[in-house]
């Protein structure tokens, strides 16, 4: 049976309004934080290598996959794009496809975006990329091994850090949702880890240059941007094909009686990563991929030049 990819993030009504301004305070400030930095660093070559790695990560959380117990779980993505791009460059390309995901697919509720962001994109991000830089060896198995490593831990802080936002927001006890989190999580970062590896392997083997504190983007032309582009509209086919289960947060709501205060979006545009015209079909969910990977990959493109001409201004 083809199914569309269960929702991802923490819907409205899960955290209760000073948790969530909190978190919002918080994001604010550190994609601010990200955005001075990247202007001071962002080269004209960067710039579609943000498009391309949102789109890529986008497309690949829409591949829900199965982990113990009827549950799914699905790639983050902030290590990689992390190591990849640099810590606040990755911040903000995590920060764009969470938006994307809550505004154009409700996916993720409004009130809670900067808990989601900073769960999700912050958190996976820095400890990601942390946890690589501090292995600087030559050895290509090594390298990998930590970034696997910082993929699964990076997992694990966002499944802490929501147990505490939903702990403090009073929606349950500190007990039980953090063993349950912590427990699904900790399978759902074995995939996370064999993603993030499987594709720094093969940046490693094409682009080597990319993962080098001083990229020289400049070589290679322009072939892996369409190739990028290639296999991130390739995972979007496969959209259908991803696990129905629940994901891990809606796995431990459920099983911990909090999944009914949940809010539905106030709107819908693509609900449920489809098109609604075309109904819950095999179709609607690769054409409402499609939509979202495009978007992702012209926003962070036009985000990219509009920071490179602020820095070419002053």
């Amino acid at each position: 049976m083809l199914l569309s990819p269960a929702p991802l993030h923490i819907p409205d009504g899960f955290l209760n309004l000073v948790v969530s301004l909190i978190f919002w305070m918080a994001t604010v400030t550190m994609v601010g934080l990200a955005i001075s930095k990247t202007n001071q660093s962002l080269g004209e070559r960067q710039i579609p290598l943000m498009g391309v790695m949102a789109a890529f990560i986008f497309a690949a959380q829409m591949l829900n996959f199965p982990v113990a117990g009827g549950t799914s779980g699905h790639f983050l993505g902030g290590a990689l794009a992390a190591i990849v791009l640099g810590p606040w460059a990755g911040i903000l390309v995590m920060t764009a496809v969470v938006a994307v995901q809550a505004l154009l697919f409700q996916d993720g509720g409004l009130l809670v975006m900067g808990a989601n962001i900073f769960n999700m994109g912050i958190l996976t991000a820095l400890i990601g990329f942390g946890l690589y830089r501090m292995v600087v060896t030559r050895d290509k198995g090594i390298r990998l091994a930590v970034a696997g490593l910082g993929a699964w831990i990076a997992t694990m802080a966002a499944a802490l850090s929501t147990s505490l936002q939903l702990w403090l927001s009073s929606t349950t006890r500190l007990e039980i949702v953090v063993p349950a989190m912590l427990g699904v999580h900790a399978l759902i970062g074995v995939g996370e880890a064999l993603i993030t590896v499987a594709a720094l392997a093969f940046i490693e083997q094409t682009r080597p240059d990319l993962l080098t504190m001083e990229k020289s983007a400049a070589s290679g032309g322009r072939g892996w941007i369409f190739a990028g582009v290639f296999i991130s509209l390739l995972a979007v086919l496969l959209a259908p094909l991803a696990s129905g289960n629940p994901d891990g947060l809606e796995r431990v709501a459920e099983d911990l009686g909090f999944l009914a205060v949940g809010l539905n979006a106030p709107y819908e545009i693509l609900p449920e990563y489809t098109i609604p015209v075309l109904g819950e079909t095999a179709l609607s969910t690769v054409f409402a991929g499609m939509v979202g990977a495009l978007v992702l990959l012209g926003l962070l493109i036009l985000i990219g030049r509009s920071l490179r001409s602020s820095t070419q201004d002053t």
